[in-house]
């Protein structure tokens, strides 16, 4: 099965450089990571299991001198050597190694699924980073944008147009978003540790982030039939088919067993008789045979593997149920991050008519400063929820490659 790897589909095509960026971080984890490695090993494991099973029984050598030599015709007979070697039945190695090849397949495939995952946490972080870096930026705008009232302000006040609260009101609000800030600061540096350690690098190295991101005109196409690919899956497969192989070396191992063998005995000659065969020693080639006569355990085992076929099957029809919940619910969200993202890019549109109207009476004389911190309020508001919908919009489509691609 062909490796399979989150890439520049965790991104869209307009976001060429951004995407390239996060496939680097991801190679990088996958290069990286711990827990992939530690599955890797787990499959080097299950691949050397293949060289284990190539084995025949262990070769019998035993040797036994005789304290009181029985005499025989031709001689006392002194010891006895022996060597035997019992072989399974015709084809049982090679189901062996078919078996145990058939495991390592399913390691592979947990590889598959681990790199998934790693790939869809990078992402995810990489998007919360992204999210908290954009609001931060929102936050000093808007913070420029109040010590720009504030100035305003204090001319006012100068003329009498204005009292002193007014001022002091742009400047309380002021401190509420610099702590905005400082929080989202403490956030993003948790966020940055967190994505370092996917990466298992320095928790302090600085992550690259894309300056600015939106909302693609059109949402590719997602179809859910791509989830019967999903290694999530595939491994059912590959666990059903080696519970055949399984099935298939059960039946190889209750079939008989052979075993050749020869008998070494030296023969002492006879003093006081002459004759051809006075001496010779005893060589005695043997064949033995076998038989699992009582096979109730072979039937058992064949038993079981017929009911983990079946429970199999039961866990990736579940498995599949899972994903296709959750491949609805993340087209539904993404499809609620687009109508959220429309409805505040219209909102903050109306929101700086509003604002524009306030500088323009700020102009002719006039101006509530009281109206102005509301239209600041909701400006902030859009523009967080903006950043909120495309980070929800990006990480549905992240999951939704997770799914089926």
């Amino acid at each position: 099965m062909k490796n399979v790897k989150i890439i520049i589909g965790l991104l869209l095509v307009s976001f060429y450089a951004e995407a390239q960026e996060l496939q680097s971080y991801i190679q990088e984890a996958e290069a990286n990571n711990p827990d992939i490695q530690a599955y890797e090993l787990r499959y080097n494991i299950a691949e050397e299991k293949v060289n284990e099973v190539n084995t025949l029984p262990n070769t019998v050598v035993s040797a036994g001198y005789f304290v009181s030599e029985p005499e025989t015709r031709t001689g006392a007979q002194r010891a006895r050597f022996s060597i035997s070697q019992m072989l399974p039945w015709f084809g049982t190695i090679t189901a062996r190694e078919n078996y145990a090849s058939s495991m390592a397949e399913t390691e592979f495939v947990e590889i598959a699924i681990a790199k998934r995952k790693l790939a869809l946490s990078v992402a995810q972080s990489y998007y919360q980073l992204y999210a908290i870096n954009a609001k931060q930026d929102v936050l000093d705008e808007n913070i420029q944008l109040l010590q720009t009232y504030e100035r305003l302000a204090l001319t006012s006040v100068e003329v009498g147009k204005a009292s002193a609260v007014d001022v002091l009101r742009l400047q309380i609000r002021q401190n509420e978003l610099q702590q905005q800030k400082e929080v989202l600061q403490e956030e993003y540096l948790a966020e940055q540790v967190s994505f370092n350690n996917l990466l298992n690098r320095k928790e302090s190295i600085a992550v690259e982030i894309v300056p600015e991101m939106t909302i693609p005109t059109e949402d590719p196409i997602y179809s859910d039939e791509g989830l019967a690919l999903n290694p999530e899956l595939l491994k059912y497969d590959r666990l059903y088919e080696s519970i055949e192989q399984s099935e298939l070396l059960n039946q190889k191992e209750s079939a008989p067993n052979i075993g050749f063998g020869l008998d070494y005995v030296p023969v002492s000659e006879r003093p006081d008789m002459t004759f051809s065969d006075n001496g010779k020693d005893i060589v005695m080639p043997m064949v033995s045979l076998s038989i699992p006569i009582f096979n109730n355990r072979y039937s058992s085992v064949s038993k079981q593997n017929e009911l983990r076929q079946l429970e199999i099957e039961s866990q990736k029809t579940e498995r599949l149920n899972v994903l296709e919940t959750a491949f609805a619910k993340a087209k539904s969200q993404r499809n609620q991050a687009r109508i959220q993202f429309n409805t505040q890019e219209k909102s903050l549109m109306q929101a700086n008519d509003a604002e524009e109207i306030l500088i323009k009476n700020y102009e002719t004389g006039t101006i509530d400063f009281n109206d102005v911190l509301d239209i600041q309020e909701l400006q902030l508001k859009f523009q967080m929820n903006q950043i909120e919908s495309i980070k929800m919009y990006y990480v549905q489509s992240a999951l939704l490659n997770y799914l089926i691609n």
